[in-house]
């Protein structure tokens, strides 16, 4: 195309405005597509926010819900728990209570019996009253174990810590349980070298005790060592048996309540009440003495004890004294249960001793007034009637008499509260039922 002079544009002049336009036109669509994804962004991201604002509300209620819920079962845990811990020392004041009333008519028969024995008797009825007395046994272990169970459950046993020379203790333990190892056909041996360790003397004496008898049960020919020896820095307490054993699925369910296994070692052995071991566990948590076992059927089981060895030496124990019968002695006892007192005025006269027998405090001071002899020694039950203290017997007489007369206190109460208050009174302490041979050496002790 060719243009005029004059001002005319040529071909080459409009296809260059062309290209310009063109570029500009390119130019303002980019930027119109530019702002039109910038809005569509800022668009989906209003929308984002709107639905994450509307999750994080919902997640906000959920959490609000889940606290409340939260809130409502920590009260309610709190609750049980409280329940159960009332539940808990009520049964355990109940099973103290109960304990006392079911010793107290055992305690009669045991002492009925030991009466019996020393009387002319026939075999057979010799035989008779012996199975009667290990029937007895057997009730009073279930009672006191079950008391011991319900006050260690219960955290009220709070162990006296002292130090314990080793030796005496697990000798008195063998000696005391020779005869049975002997009836079996059994070895019952003792290795301990001069150790002293930190316990609590009677729980201690328990948990061995426990370990030793039921080695005795489950053992059928071989025998049982008791050894001691210094172990990691303190001292480890084994009580090896040759007995059944014990097969692995089984060896944290004897630790259980009213587990006995599934062997036996013959026919006449006398089943066990299952609650040994439990209790050994028990004491043994309380006094954090780390107890192990190892076992396997047909190899025997040995029974691991942990104890811290005591730095300060134990005072041996004095020898138990020789008992001999008491001949003229006059004992005054005071009992409010019928049977009990019966039982102990026979035998106590079966020991030739004098017996003046009295419910409470007002027959003993009506039978002073009236003029009876002076006594020698006091045997008093400590829980009397109309919640009477047999410690107020022994304070009356000794005022009578202007001196402190022997004073022995019988109790089914085992609590540490009566212990003490007899201890302070600077009485003897028996515990119910009463072991006959324990009372007689113990009379004979406090009357030499």
């Amino acid at each position: 195309m060719t243009l005029h002079p004059g001002g005319l544009e040529t071909d080459a002049s409009l296809r260059r405005r062309i290209e310009k336009l063109e570029r500009i036109n390119a130019a303002l669509m980019s930027h119109v597509e530019r702002s039109m994804d910038q809005r569509g962004s800022a668009y989906s991201l209003f929308q984002t926010a709107i639905m994450l604002e509307g999750r994080v509300r919902t997640r906000t209620e959920e959490l609000t819900g889940l606290m409340h819920r939260l809130e409502r079962s920590n009260e309610a845990l709190a609750a049980a728990k409280e329940e159960a811990e009332t539940a808990n020392r009520s049964k355990t004041r109940f099973l103290a209570a109960a304990s006392h009333d079911l010793l107290q008519p055992v305690n009669a028969a045991r002492l009925s019996i030991s009466a019996l024995d020393d009387l002319p008797l026939l075999p057979e009825a010799r035989t008779i009253a012996g199975r009667v007395e290990r029937g007895l046994q057997t009730i009073e272990d279930l009672i006191k174990t079950l008391l011991d169970i319900s006050k260690l459950d219960a955290g009220i046993v709070r162990p006296q810590l002292q130090p314990v020379f080793l030796p005496d203790l697990l000798a008195e333990l063998a000696g005391s349980f020779k005869p049975f190892a002997e009836r079996k056909g059994l070895r019952l041996a003792v290795r301990c070298p001069d150790l002293t360790v930190t316990s609590d003397v009677m729980l201690l004496q328990r948990i061995v005790q426990n370990l030793v008898s039921n080695a005795i049960r489950y053992t059928g020919a071989g025998g049982i060592v008791l050894a001691a020896r210094r172990a990691a820095g303190g001292v480890r307490v084994d009580v090896f048996d040759t007995g059944c054993g014990i097969a692995a699925e089984e060896h944290d369910l004897v630790f259980e309540e009213f587990f006995r296994g599934g062997t036996r070692t013959g026919a006449a052995e006398e089943p066990g009440l299952g609650l040994g071991l439990s209790i050994v566990r028990r004491m043994a948590q309380a006094l954090d003495h780390p107890l192990t076992l190892a076992s396997r059927p047909g190899h025997g089981t040995r029974v691991t004890l942990g104890l811290p060895l005591s730095p300060i030496p134990a005072a041996i124990a004095p020898p138990a004294p020789v008992v001999t019968r008491l001949s003229g002695a006059h004992v005054l006892a005071v009992e409010n249960d019928a049977a009990t007192a019966d039982a102990l005025a026979r035998l106590l006269q079966n020991w030739d001793a004098r017996v003046s027998t009295f419910r409470d405090l007002a027959g003993v001071r009506a039978a002073m007034q009236a003029g009876a002899p002076r006594p020698d020694i006091l045997v008093l039950d400590y829980h009397l009637d109309d919640d009477a203290c047999g410690l107020d017997v022994a304070a009356y007489l000794n005022d009578l008499y202007g001196e402190a007369l022997p004073v022995i206190v019988t109790t089914a109460d085992h609590s540490r509260e009566v212990e003490a208050k007899v201890a302070r009174s600077g009485a003897e302490l028996l515990r119910k039922p009463i072991k006959p041979a324990q009372l007689r050496a113990l009379l004979t002790y406090m009357l030499a």
